[in-house]
């Protein structure tokens, strides 16, 4: 079994709600999550429905400023960008980090603002899949170094070869976030991992089945990295962290808590028991967790996780 990786999520939309935009406290946290001995750092996307800084521009920062952790999208919309752009993006930044790159990607969550950042962009939303399996396809060709041509129904181009090329074979892996037989499918199909956010331990070791077996079927060979994305709120107190995790996750989603809890792994406790909590993940088979904290204080908030959380999940990996 592959050794359990954790993750951070640096807290770029929590700043744009708090109209705060000074970036330097990103990297810093960056840094700080590489000392801390976290294994990741990773960068949401949302240039409309919910702003924050650019993925990519961020991540390159941080490449420049940590030397060990892996860097990764969680997750970027491949379907508001042109694939030959974004696959040069990608092939930079795999370049400047030294191949620590994941390109983490995911279709766009089915709400009336997402539709509207489709919009305002002049891409319908109900491309937005068959976009992102024709952007995966045109970039991995891309990034193989040669000169390809490429014709789908949203992208086509000939005779193209973009530099740099990305530091490893191949290019970046790509994780997808999905859910659903067709999404669960696609990750089988297409993904190097899957990074989902299933509400409940039982319902992710249900589609982690899944997926591992339509893989196995499709190439024997390949295997896909078992990842999560999950909200913690941490606080000595269950009920004050209770009541901080759900005015984050309004405020971060603009969504009832309820709506949000009934689809998304979010949970509000103790480091001991949000320690707990995660087992149930780890043990339904996920290998690599991406951790976005609910906190004001995120300096705090991620020694917090390092010192408190981390060493019961080291424990229980061994």
């Amino acid at each position: 079994m592959t050794r359990l990786k954790i993750g951070y999520l640096l807290p770029t939309r929590e700043l744009a709600v708090r109209d705060e935009h000074d970036l330097a406290p990103l990297v810093t946290q960056a840094r700080r999550a590489e000392r801390l001995g976290l294994d990741s750092v990773w960068a949401g996307d949302g240039p409309v429905t919910r702003q924050r800084a650019d993925p990519l521009l961020l991540l390159a920062s941080a490449a420049q400023a940590t030397e060990r952790v892996t860097l990764g999208t969680a997750v970027l919309l491949p379907a508001l960008r042109h694939p030959i752009l974004l696959a040069q993006q990608f092939a930079t930044l795999d370049r400047l980090s030294g191949g620590r790159l994941i390109a983490g990607l995911g279709g766009g969550f089915p709400n009336p603002a997402t539709q509207a950042q489709f919009a305002a962009l002049g891409i319908g939303f109900g491309t937005r899949m068959s976009r992102m399996e024709e952007s995966i396809d045109a970039m991995r060709q891309l990034w193989s170094g040669r000169t390809v041509s490429y014709k789908g129904d949203h992208f086509a181009f000939e005779d193209l070869r973009i530099a740099p090329s990305p530091s490893r074979s191949g290019g970046p892996p790509i994780w997808l976030a999905a859910s659903g037989a067709a999404g669960l499918r696609r990750v089988a199909r297409l993904a190097d991992g899957w990074l989902p956010y299933p509400p409940t331990a039982a319902a992710y070791a249900q589609d982690r089945e899944f997926v591992e077996r339509v893989a196995e079927q499709a190439a024997p060979s390949r295997a896909v990295t078992p990842a999560l994305y999950t909200t913690l709120c941490l606080d000595e107190d269950p009920e004050v962290a209770q009541r901080r995790l759900r005015a984050s996750v309004e405020r971060y989603y603009n969504a009832p808590f309820e709506f949000i809890a009934s689809l998304q792994a979010v949970f509000a406790g103790t480091p001991g028991q949000a320690a707990a909590w995660l087992s149930g993940y780890i043990e339904a088979g996920a290998r690599h967790l991406v951790i976005r904290l609910a906190t004001d204080d995120h300096a705090a908030g991620l020694e917090e996780l390092a010192d408190q959380v981390l060493p019961l999940l080291r424990a229980k990996d061994r």
